[in-house]
């Protein structure tokens, strides 16, 4: 029933979630997903106000669904002179070995959503129909303009005590983000100790202790990954690295090779890429840090400006491993597939597991 409740407030086919993944998703594929049936996504937390704008706006001429705007509550980063420095100094070499320097210093290259007026009045206007929030919540004045508007929201959880913080701030459903799932953990305080909760264990947690729809994600591929979630509990899946390799997918060619490749057999939690966990493929970068101590990365997304320096360095000489390659442990199941034929597999696929 929560399925069918869930589906029908969004008037969607098919409980289906396309991840934001800011860097990858666009409006093509979230409005191809929105007239699939499912709910298409766009990453616009690493975008401008007139950059998410556009999007939203672009996505919305080319579907008359809901589109899910997903937009960054993390706690502003810390400034730390000694640490920067000594960060971009342990990767002089890497950048080195590229013919470059790294940055003289690192940024906090992106604006945080909590208490940002602009970014707020944007959403408001657009009426993007689902706005969803991850590592952590935005003010309970922007909780208060969004409901008033009849949005839909969502907030992402890694464990029971952020899903309970996002129930009690007034959230319409909850992402129960498992280990598996690929990308940036959507843990409210990074610094705080992980329980690693998976998909399954996660997901069976918050459909018993939560009144609101839980929608799960995390290794989640195929219609047979989507039935199994659903009969969990979950009202809704969201998947991401699915759909990493569609044709609308932004994702470059070194990331999709890597992903319909070899390296989509291993994974990693990193945090050398941007400051934060997240899992990627396993490549260069994520191989260079394995033996960095957390202590040692600065904040995100301050880490996150060395990081993109780099595998921009990287990427003019030909080698593409230091890129953001975020994937979930699903990853050797990932298809190269125009994202409605996508849908329409796994629409078929869940049909199938249901017989």
């Amino acid at each position: 029933m929560k399925s069918t409740e869930f589906c029908s407030r969004l008037n969607l086919q098919v409980p289906i979630i396309q991840a934001p993944m800011a860097g990858v998703s666009t409006p093509a594929m979230a409005a191809s997903v929105s007239t699939s049936g499912g709910l298409g996504s766009l990453g616009v937390g690493a975008a401008t106000v007139d950059g998410a704008r556009a999007m939203i706006q672009e996505a919305q001429s080319l579907t008359d669904g809901f589109i899910n705007a997903n937009v960054f509550c993390h706690r502003p980063a810390r400034a730390d002179e000694g640490l920067d420095a000594a960060w971009l100094e342990r990767l002089e070499v890497e950048f080195a070995s590229f013919d470059a320097t790294p940055p003289p210093s690192l940024s906090e290259i992106y604006d945080i959503f909590v208490g940002n007026k602009e970014m707020t009045a944007m959403l408001l206007e657009t009426r993007p129909g689902v706005i969803s929030f991850h590592f952590g919540l935005p003010t309970p004045e922007q909780i208060s303009a969004f409901k008033s508007q009849g949005t839909y929201l969502i907030a992402s959880a890694t464990n029971l005590d952020e899903a309970r913080l996002a129930e009690s701030a007034g959230m319409d459903a909850i992402v129960a983000q498992g280990w598996e799932a690929g990308g940036h953990r959507g843990c409210f305080d990074e610094n705080a100790p992980d329980d690693r909760h998976g998909t399954i264990a996660l997901t069976r947690i918050l459909v018993r202790e939560s009144k609101l729809p839980v929608i799960a994600a995390g290794g989640i591929m195929d219609g047979a990954g989507v039935r199994a979630a659903l009969s969990l509990g979950a009202a809704a899946v969201q998947l991401g690295t699915a759909f990493v390799a569609c044709e609308e997918s932004s994702a470059n060619e070194a990331y999709r090779k890597a992903l319909l490749g070899d390296p989509a057999k291993h994974t990693v939690m990193t945090r050398v890429i941007s400051g934060r966990p997240a899992r990627c493929l396993q490549n260069r970068f994520t191989r260079w840090g394995q033996d960095v101590s957390d202590a040692d990365v600065p904040d995100y997304p301050r880490t996150y400006d060395a990081g993109k320096s780099l595998n921009s360095a990287a990427s003019a000489k030909g080698e593409g491993g230091y890129g953001a390659q975020w994937a979930g442990q699903g990853a050797p199941l990932a298809r190269s597939l125009p994202a409605h034929e996508l849908m329409s597999a796994l629409k078929a696929e869940l049909a199938e597991s249901s017989m």
